[in-house]
Order: C-alpha cells, then sequence, then structure tokens
C-alpha cells in the first residue's frame, strides 16, 4: 500500500505530539501525585511512555513507520528505506509536533504555555549516558526488523521503559523529544544550556549504532 507524503507527515505529528503529551503530562501528574518521592514519579513516567509507545507505534507504523525521532529517520534514510528529504521533512514535522504536545500538556494541566526548563542535566556521565540510550535504541530497532518485525512495538516499549532506569540521562535518545523538553519547567524538563551535549551524544549514538548494527545484522550468504 502506497501513502501519500501528506499522510505519512500527518501521522508523523500525531504520534510524536502524543508522544511528548505523555512523557510530560504524566511526568506532571507523577511529580504532583508522588509526594515528593522522585522514585515513584519517575516510575511512573517511565511506565506511560512505554505503555503509549505500544499503542503509538502500532498504530501509525503502517501509516509512516512510526519513527517520532529524526534519529531514527536518518537510520532509514541511510538504509534507504526513505529518501533523504523525506527523512528532513519528517524531521521537521516531529520538532514542531514534539513542541505543540509540550504546550498541549501545560494547558491541560493548567501550566504557562511557555516557560524553559530549569533543571540542569549536564557533565559526560549524562553525555555517555544519551549516547548508550540512543545505541541501544538502535539495536531494538534494527535487530527488531531484521528478525522480528512485528514485536518491534513491544521491543520499542520495553526498552525505553528500562533505559528510563539504567541510563543516568532517563533517556531521551530523540532530538526532537529533547528540543522540547526545554521548553517545560516540569519534571520531564531539561534546561536549553544542556541541549547541545544531549543532541551531540544522541548523533554520536545514532552514528555509531548505524555503522556497527548494518554489520551485525547484514544478511548472510545461503
Amino acid at each position: 500500500m502506497r501513502i501519500d507524503l501528506a499522510r505519512r507527515l500527518a501521522a508523523e505529528a500525531l504520534g510524536t505530539s502524543l508522544l511528548l503529551i505523555t512523557v510530560v503530562g504524566s511526568g506532571i501528574m507523577a511529580e504532583r501525585l508522588a509526594g515528593g518521592n522522585l522514585a515513584v514519579a519517575l516510575l511512573a513516567n517511565s511506565l506511560a511512555t512505554g505503555a503509549a509507545l505500544v499503542v503509538l507505534i502500532t498504530v501509525f507504523g503502517p501509516l509512516s513507520g512510526a519513527h517520532f525521532n529524526p534519529c531514527v529517520s536518518l537510520y532509514f534514510a541511510l538504509q534507504r528505506a526513505i529518501t533523504l528529504p523525506m527523512a528532513l521533512a519528517y524531521s521537521v514535522t516531529q520538532t514542531v509536533a514534539a513542541i505543540a504536545g509540550v504546550w498541549l500538556a501545560h494547558v491541560m494541566f493548567g501550566m504557562p504555555v511557555l516557560e524553559t526548563s530549569t533543571h540542569i542535566r549536564s557533565g559526560l556521565p549524562l553525555m555517555l549516558a544519551e549516547f548508550i540510550a540512543t545505541f541501544g535504541l538502535f539495536a531494538t530497532i534494527a535487530g527488531g526488523v531484521r528478525f522480528t518485525p512485528s514485536s518491534v512495538p513491544m521491543l520499542v516499549c520495553l526498552y525505553i521503559t528500562s533505559a528510563y532506569w539504567f541510563t543516568a540521562s532517563t533517556s531521551f535518545a530523540n532530538p526532537a523529544v529533547t528540543l522540547a523538553r526545554a521548553l517545560t519547567d516540569s519534571f520531564a524538563g531539561i534546561a536549553p544550556a544542556s541541549v547541545p551535549g544531549f543532541l551531540t551524544a544522541q548523533l554520536l549514538g545514532a552514528i555509531a549504532g548505524w555503522v556497527f548494527f548494518r554489520w551485525l545484522f547484514a544478511p548472510q550468504p545461503a
């Protein structure tokens, strides 16, 4: 089935926006209800995000591939599954939709629409965490697509839910998400000054993941 570009971009926009509504909205709700217990807040935030990812990837995957992430779109462009211009269009759409999702979450919870985060996330340990988070996401997607495509929604859900906990950065692993989360001073936020380090680590993790998993998961001659 051939899907036209407009419907592809609409699927990416809606999926990415709903993902950010989930990430930021569940973070706000968790922080309000957890009574200062950050572990409980992070648990609630990670479970809500993972659950939403299963639904969003399953529903929008047949339309656009359900990338919701410029690094993932770059990966599929390098794999020649989509063109570079399409990957660029995806990335711009994802970023704009992610910001819209943050603003919608703010409105829903009665917060100011326009704000920036004061949550500093900087230093080499967190940069390494973002590199690992993104590299691991590529392992999940590349391996899933290669060996068990129908399982990709659940695989991504399980990986992201766990990576919230095993990475020091809580696994953003997504440039559009990172930029959007700089615009919320809630539990999910990241200070604008911390964004360039996260973006650099994510790009390096994506490049390393593409190079390595292209070799590791390459079809073997019969």
